[in-house]
C-alpha cells in the first residue's frame, strides 16, 4: 500500500487521525476476519499510541475481530486499569494477549556470524536467533498492525518500525544481543541518529525474516507542553518510507540542543509510568551528553517501586550495581550471569555517572537503602518537591545556582549544541 502520512507543527486531532485510520483500513487485505494489534505499553504514555489502538479498534469491531498485544519487550505486564487508561475502555478485557519474552517466542531465523560482524563493523561475531512472538508469527492473523512512536532511543538511535516487533515483541537472545551491539558501538553516539549497528541489524532482520507477515506500521511523533501531548506526525505504511519521515521530524522536534553544560539537572518521572529504573533511567540516558563534568542529575521518582521490570533483572541490578560502563564489561566477561542477560549489562552501562556525574534518585523513604546499594545518591521525594517542585521546563534561576528541568524525558534527548551552530 501506499505510505500514508500527515505532518502538522500544531498537532493533529482525533478527526484527521481518525480519517487517516480509515484510509489505510481501505488499503488492507481481505478478507479481513482478525487484526493483531501492536501498541507499546504504558511506559510510551505520551506516544498516542492508546489513541490509535482504540481508532483502529471501533473501525474495524465488530466485523473484524481485533486482538492487542502491549509490545512489552522487557517490562511487566499491564494491568487491566493501565490497558482501559491507555487504550481506551472499548476494548474488553479478553482482547488482551500478554508477551511473554524469555519463553513465549519463535525462531525465524539466525543472523550468521559473518553477517554480523559485518552489520556490526565488526565490533560483534555471532550467530544470533531472530525471535518473534508466537501470537505475531504463528497467530494466523490477515493484518497486524504495529503502533509506536519514533524518538530518540538509547539502544536503537531512533525507536520504532521494527524495533517494536523485534525487542517489543522478541525474544531475550535478540534482545540481550541487541542491547550489548549498543553498548560496544557507544550509545551516546547513536542516540538521535537513525542508522547505527543496531538499526541495520534491525533492518536486515526485517527484511530476511518478516516478509511473509501482513504488516502495517503506523507511527508517530509527538511533542508535550503545557496544552498536553500534540500528535504532530502519523505515518502508516509497510516500508521504511513512513519511519524516514517521522524520524526526520521527530530529529527536529524531539532534540533539544541546550547552549551550556548542565551542571545540575532535575527530571520528573511520572508516577503511574515510571516505576523501575530499567525504564526510569530515561533521566539518565537522555541527558547524560548535556550534563556537565562533575555535574549533578536529580530524578524525581515518586513511583519507583524495583529496579527490574523482570525479577530476574532486577536481582542482577542490585547484586552488580551502576558501577561503571568499564566495570560493568570487565564483570561481564567474568560472570557468567551477566552474559546470559546482556540486556541487565546495557542497563547498568547506561545508566552509570562513570565518575563524570552524580545521580540521585529521589524516592520514598523505604526504598532509600536500595536505591544506595546500587551506587546512586537518595533524597526524599517530599523534601525533594519543597526544593525543585516549582521549577518550569528549561533554565530555572534558584537560591542553589542554575538548574535545567526536564518534566518527562522519554519525549526526547538533550544534546549540546554542535560547535558553530547559533
Amino acid at each position: 500500500m501506499k505510505t500514508i502520512f500527515r505532518e502538522s507543527e500544531a498537532g493533529l486531532n482525533r478527526q484527521e487521525a481518525l480519517d487517516m485510520v480509515r484510509q489505510a483500513i481501505e488499503q488492507a487485505p481481505r478478507p479481513l476476519r482478525r487484526v493483531l494489534l501492536i501498541p507499546p505499553d504504558i511506559t510510551r504514555l505520551n506516544s498516542m499510541a492508546g489513541l490509535l489502538t482504540e481508532l483502529f479498534f471501533q473501525e474495524l469491531e465488530p466485523q473484524t475481530r481485533c486482538d492487542v498485544l502491549p509490545a512489552l519487550g522487557t517490562h511487566m505486564p499491564m494491568t487491566r486499569e493501565e490497558c482501559s487508561g491507555f487504550y481506551g475502555a472499548c476494548i474488553p478485557e479478553d482482547r488482551y494477549l500478554v508477551h511473554d519474552w524469555r519463553k513465549g517466542t519463535v525462531v525465524l531465523g539466525v543472523v550468521d556470524e559473518k553477517t554480523c560482524a559485518r552489520i556490526s563493523r565488526g565490533l560483534m561475531e555471532r550467530e544470533i536467533p531472530v525471535e518473534l512472538s508466537r501470537y505475531v508469527a504463528e497467530g494466523g492473523y490477515d493484518w497486524i498492525v504495529s503502533i509506536g512512536q519514533v524518538v530518540p532511543h538509547e539502544v536503537v538511535g531512533m525507536a520504532n518500525h521494527a524495533k517494536n516487533l523485534f525487542v517489543g515483541c522478541g525474544g531475550s537472545d535478540f534482545i540481550n544481543a541487541s542491547h550489548l551491539l549498543s553498548v560496544l558501538y557507544g550509545f551516546e553516539k547513536g542516540m538521535g541518529r537513525d542508522h547505527t549497528p543496531v538499526r541495520d541489524l534491525f533492518d536486515y532482520a526485517a527484511e530476511r525474516f518478516l516478509g511473509g507477515l501482513p504488516l502495517l506500521y503506523a507511527l508517530t511523533v509527538t511533542t508535550t507542553d503545557e496544552a498536553g501531548t500534540h500528535l504532530n506526525g502519523l505515518y502508516l505504511g509497510q516500508g521504511r518510507e513512513g519511519f524516514n519521515r517521522a524520524v526526520r521530524l521527530s530529529q527536529r522536534l524531539n532534540v533539544t540542543y541546550v547552549e551550556r553544560p548542565m551542571q545540575t539537572c532535575v527530571v520528573r518521572l511520572e508516577e503511574k509510568e515510571f516505576r523501575t529504573s530499567w525504564v526510569g533511567n530515561k533521566a539518565v540516558y537522555r541527558t547524560r551528553k548535556a550534563l556537565a563534568n562533575g555535574g549533578r542529575l536529580i530524578v524525581l521518582a515518586p513511583g519507583f517501586e524495583r529496579f527490574g521490570e523482570d525479577m530476574e533483572n532486577d536481582a542482577l541490578i542490585r547484586k552488580f550495581g551502576f558501577c561503571g560502563g568499564e566495570r560493568v564489561l570487565r564483570l561481564m566477561e567474568e560472570r557468567e550471569e551477566l552474559r546470559k542477560n546482556l540486556s541487565v549489562v546495557a542497563h547498568l552501562v547506561q545508566g552509570s555517572g562513570d565518575g563524570r556525574f552524580t545521580v540521585c534518585y529521589c524516592t520514598k523513604p523505604q526504598h532509600e537503602q536500595e536505591i544506595r546499594g546500587v551506587g546512586f545518591d537518595w533524597m526524599d521525594i517530599d523534601r525533594a518537591r519543597q526544593l525543585y517542585g516549582a521549577l518550569q521546563p528549561g533554565w530555572n534561576r534558584t537560591a542553589e545556582g542554575e538548574i535545567y528541568y526536564i518534566d518527562n524525558p522519554a519525549l526526547g534527548l538533550w544534546d549540546l549544541r554542535p560547535e558553530g551552530e547559533a
